[in-house]
């Protein structure tokens, strides 16, 4: 086995962060792939933001870790290339993500039916962005609390909304895995941002983690873990804890901190709540809660 990988994650005012990706105890090779990206000239920093990615490969060692690393290639260029707003900047980057990814697959056999889960935030206080397609996850922890930002695009979930099943039996049902959204699967994929820039402040710290991780390790117990310390250590114990369970996936985990400085200090930001993405109703038990539910 690979072990754990760490990605390097340069530190600059305003943004801290750190990323993690482990094969796991069960399989033999890692199909996930982290990425944490922040310019080194300042003027591109303002202009671009901090990024941080995860993916998480699917069809098979070859494919699956092929289809993560273009994606996280793909998306990352697509928006540093762009020369709009993040919002429909992420969206188009995962869409061009998607249509190389699903040509790659349809010239190659040994990669035929490869596929990636992608989640992706940028990150310009006082503001942050998110766009995503398939179950890896987006959660925000601020003032003690844990919230879920992303809604996963997943079979269970999609039986969650319908009120076939709660939360909880959601989260120990054996179809957890199966995702209805991917890129590279298909020659086209609906993807999911956030239809506003949304505010964020000093003390926010955001997580972005692979199935492999909120499969084992449910909301509350990801918020004692992570929600104090560096993020350095944080993200070894929940990659650690997450191997302590079994660690049947590869695990990946990418924590990122807005820390204090001129763009978040002393600004009014509006009180924290669940997120409803784009186009989408809200599920059943979610409502108007503050927490996250699982």
């Amino acid at each position: 086995m690979s072990g754990t990988e760490s990605a390097e994650a340069s530190v600059r005012p305003g943004v801290v962060g750190a990323a993690l990706t482990d094969t796991g105890r069960v399989r033999q090779k890692n199909e996930d792939t982290v990425f944490f990206y922040q310019p080194a000239d300042p003027v591109e920093l303002a202009k671009y933001g901090t990024l941080a990615l995860v993916a998480d490969g699917m069809g098979g060692a070859n494919g699956g870790r092929t289809a993560s690393e273009m994606t996280s290639r793909e998306v990352t260029q697509a928006y540093l290339a762009s020369k709009g707003e993040p919002t429909p900047a992420l969206r188009r980057a995962l869409e061009i993500a998607n249509r190389r990814v699903y040509r790659r697959s349809q010239k190659d056999e040994e990669l035929t039916g490869m596929g990636s889960t992608c989640v992706v935030l940028v990150l310009k206080p006082p503001f942050a962005w998110a766009a995503w397609a398939g179950d890896s996850r987006l959660y925000l922890i601020r003032d003690g609390q844990i919230f879920q930002m992303t809604e996963d695009h997943s079979v269970v979930n999609e039986m969650v909304r319908q009120g076939l099943l709660t939360r909880e039996e959601a989260f120990n049902h054996e179809d957890r895995n199966v995702v209805t959204r991917a890129l590279g699967t298909h020659p086209k994929v609906e993807v999911d941002v956030w239809p506003e820039p949304y505010p964020v402040r000093a003390g926010d710290r955001f997580l972005l983690c692979s199935d492999g991780l909120h499969d084992l390790i449910g909301g509350p117990e990801i918020l004692e873990m992570a929600g104090t310390g560096s993020v350095d250590a944080a993200a070894a114990r929940l990659i650690d804890r997450a191997n302590s369970r079994g660690g049947s996936d590869n695990i990946s985990a990418i924590l990122v901190d807005v820390a204090e400085s001129e763009g978040t200090a002393g600004r009014d930001i509006r009180p924290t709540r669940d997120f409803v993405p784009e186009n989408m109703k809200v599920p059943q038990g979610l409502g108007n809660s503050e927490k996250t539910y699982e």
